[in-house]
């Protein structure tokens, strides 16, 4: 019985070790601010919905990378951070950038409209892909 708590409590030392400085992974999202308001006036739990999808679409189409799979271990730690455009233009041209800079994206489209909602990243570390989206003022 001793044995099996000894190894316990030498994997929890292992884990924490300070020179092990776990990499901060963050999914950004970036949803679209004009559809809350009129003429759209979509309702919150609709546009919520649009993150949720174009998140969980991210996840699984880059479910193999690496920082996807280190953010998908630890459940309780995922971070997310959702931004907003201003309309539809702005979040089409967020996506052009993203994929010249061969930042991986998904640009949801809300079918059958085919209307352009929300981008998610799959998670990268913060300073990555901070410099792309700071160049769109989505940061308040």
């Amino acid at each position: 019985m001793h044995r099996g708590l000894g190894q316990v409590f030498q994997l929890g030392r292992n884990m924490a070790a300070p020179s092990a400085e776990p990499q901060v992974l963050v999914q950004y999202l970036v949803l679209r601010k004009d559809l809350s308001q009129a003429p759209f006036s979509w309702p919150a739990g609709a546009l919520v919905a649009q993150a949720c999808h174009a998140a969980t679409a991210a996840l699984h189409i880059h479910r193999d990378h690496p920082h996807t799979v280190a953010y998908l271990r630890e459940l309780g730690r995922m971070r997310k951070v959702v931004l907003e455009a201003p309309d539809e233009t702005t979040l089409k041209e967020l996506a052009g950038t993203l994929q010249e800079k061969k930042v991986d994206h998904m640009l949801w489209l809300e079918q059958p409209e085919n209307v352009a909602t929300c981008i998610a990243l799959r998670p990268y570390p913060k300073e990555e892909v901070n410099q792309y989206l700071k160049k769109f003022r989505l940061f308040k």
